[in-house]
């Protein structure tokens, strides 16, 4: 496999096929129809769905057709060995509901009753649905709109996106199990998000913790414990490679030219160690180095930085950036996820938004809703096309990817792709695209470099954001928008009264008119951090599908209910109010792993 970077194979999609347990003439009229489903969702499944390594997704069929018990163990005993993460029953008929079902609480399950009337599959639907329920073993329920002959076995529309949507979803539940988060110092200038809550990785995501004290960086860097020969390679390819911009620090805090290039070393050595540090180096065993080439098999990682480091060290900007680009000195890549200000939340957050696109991420602090009015007073100039309703400055100084420029292009449209749909010109426009300012030195005494960019408009994206509330555990909210392009005179006028060594991405949701999307103050004045990440595409539909496997309620988002995919079960909470459904299943079920 391409990019393989974390310990264990990657997790399987098992499909189980299920069929009438009787024989002399039920089963053998259906063992050929059972089997075709399970081996068209299969191949429907790997055709379309691809791993964040870049590889397509594995899925493993059944042996046999399941008619009872003890063939529904010899599939769980497959699946154990291949390692499934996420199971989906085919059914084009009536099957014995408990007997068949799968049992295994902590990996998802869909079941997808075929809507033919010559057999009811519908109808073992239903029964084993209950039994489901009944049992708390909560499973999604996939039925398609229109009846179907029981010769046809292509799969409906409606059925290929609820697949799509349940299969990307538990991918992640099983891709983040037995993972690590790695802490790179601690808490951040008191933010509420570096407190690691271990009960919440555990618990909910099946994740550990693993620790490092930030002064690590520092041994390795002064016992050389890196690779010098990519050391040369990466310092090589920024100096050709990367755009330096404007100092904006007054003279007597600017760091002189060749202090800024000690920075830039150290920014490049920190940003080496911090990969080591995850995901570990063979190289460094070759140095002597055994236990540090391990690595903690950290899936995701954050970086305190502010403010025992960067008051006296370079800032973490450039290795933060840079991680969580697709591309570096070595080529293009998958992204590593590593949050500014050792923000867990937010890391988590960036975590499900990658392993559902495959895309990288933009962390950001939520800073300013800019009102059409405020606009106007300050820059004598209309909003106008989507920011006419206003806008949100989405801006931080620290792990925006440079993806997030948006000089990737389809069909001449900016977009952020996966890493192995990135050209080498792509990568270049992206740097291009970025300055590499001097760090700020009122913020960051240290020194180091802060990536500065500006979005392009246009791309459909998502916010989102995990918060933890004591009494009810971790909610979920989510805002689909856009980016948008102000005109330069505005953006320029607007950037100057904050950070303008930054990236920037002006976003503007997309309003319901109700509740917290009724206008654009209302996201940002219902939005419980100061962070958020931001992916690519309208994926708020994955997000609380996602959501709902991890027991995670979602407290705000503006998608269609239409879209929206959860267990069946959940509609036993009630089908009037969805939110308050939603909160009672997660509270009834609790987290997926306690």
């Amino acid at each position: 496999m391409k990019n393989q970077r974390l310990i264990g194979e990657m997790p399987k999609v098992g499909i189980r096929p299920t069929i009438d347990g009787r024989r002399k003439g039920v089963r053998e009229s259906l063992e050929e129809k059972t089997m075709n489903m399970a081996k068209s969702v299969a191949e429907f499944l790997s055709a379309n769905l691809t791993y964040n390594n870049g590889s397509p997704i594995e899925t493993v069929i059944a042996d046999t057709c399941i008619g009872g018990v003890a063939e529904a163990a010899l599939a769980k005993a497959k699946f154990d060995k291949e390692n499934v993460g996420v199971t989906i029953t085919v059914t084009p008929c009536w099957c014995y509901g408990s007997e068949t079902m799968d049992m295994n609480p902590n990996r998802p399950n869909a079941i997808w009753g075929f809507n033919g009337t010559e057999r009811p599959g519908a109808v073992y639907l239903a029964a084993v649905l209950a039994a489901h329920n009944q049992k708390g073993i909560p499973a999604f329920g996939i039925y398609g709109r229109d009846v179907q002959d029981i010769e046809d076995n292509t799969i409906p529309a409606d059925v290929q996106e609820k697949l799509l949507r349940f299969v990307k979803g538990g991918l992640v539940v099983a891709t983040l199990k037995d993972k690590s988060y790695l802490s790179i110092g601690s808490v951040s200038m008191g933010i509420a998000g570096s407190m690691v809550d271990e009960g919440f990785f555990q618990e909910y995501l099946g994740m550990r913790n693993e620790y490092v004290d930030m002064t690590e960086l520092i041994r390795r860097i002064n016992e050389e414990i890196y690779d010098k020969e990519e050391f040369e390679k990466a310092y090589k390819w920024v100096k050709q490679k990367a755009v330096f911009g404007e100092d904006i620090n007054s003279e007597k805090n600017k760091r002189t030219e060749e202090q800024k290039d000690e920075d830039l070393k150290m920014n490049i050595k920190m940003t080496m160690i911090t990969r080591d540090l995850m995901v570990g180096n063979p190289k460094l065993a070759d140095l002597g180095y055994e236990e540090e080439a391990m690595g903690h098999n950290a899936i995701a990682s954050g970086f305190q930085g502010q403010r025992q480091w960067t008051d006296h060290l370079p800032n973490g900007d450039f290795m933060e950036a840079i991680l969580n680009s697709s591309f570096d000195w070595n080529g293009i890549r998958a992204p590593y996820i590593v949050a500014t200000e050792n923000d867990t939340l937010n890391a988590v957050t960036m975590l499900f938004g990658h392993l559902l696109t495959n895309s990288a991420q933009v962390f950001a602090d939520v800073r300013t809703y800019w009102s059409p009015e405020a606009v106007k007073r300050v820059t004598n100039k209309e909003l106008v096309g989507r920011a006419s309703n206003g806008v949100i400055h989405l801006l931080n100084s620290g792990s925006a990817s440079l993806d997030g420029t948006g000089e990737q292009k389809i069909n001449g449209e900016p977009v952020m792709k996966p890493f192995w749909e990135i050209s080498e010109t792509e990568v270049d426009k992206c740097l291009q695209a970025t300055k590499w300012r001097p760090a700020n030195t009122e913020y960051f005494r240290g020194g180091g470099f802060s990536s500065n960019f500006k979005s392009r408009g246009d791309m459909p994206v998502t916010i989102a954001r995990i918060n933890l509330i004591k009494g009810l555990g971790p909610v979920l909210q989510i805002a689909e928008g856009y980016t948008v392009e102000l005109d330069d005179d505005v953006h320029e006028i607007l950037n100057n009264r904050t950070d303008p060594t930054w990236p920037t991405t002006w976003f503007v949701p997309n309003l319901t008119g109700e509740n917290a999307f009724r206008d654009v103050y209302s996201v940002m004045n219902n939005w419980g951090a100061n962070h958020c990440s931001m992916s690519y595409g309208h994926i708020g539909a994955d997000l609380i599908t996602l959501a709902s496997m991890l027991r995670i309620p979602v407290n705000m988002h503006n998608v269609s209910s239409e879209k929206i995919f959860r267990p069946s079960v959940w509609n036993m909470f009630g089908t009037s109010n969805s939110e308050g459904a939603d909160y009672r299943a997660c509270q009834t079920y609790g987290p997926l792993y306690k």
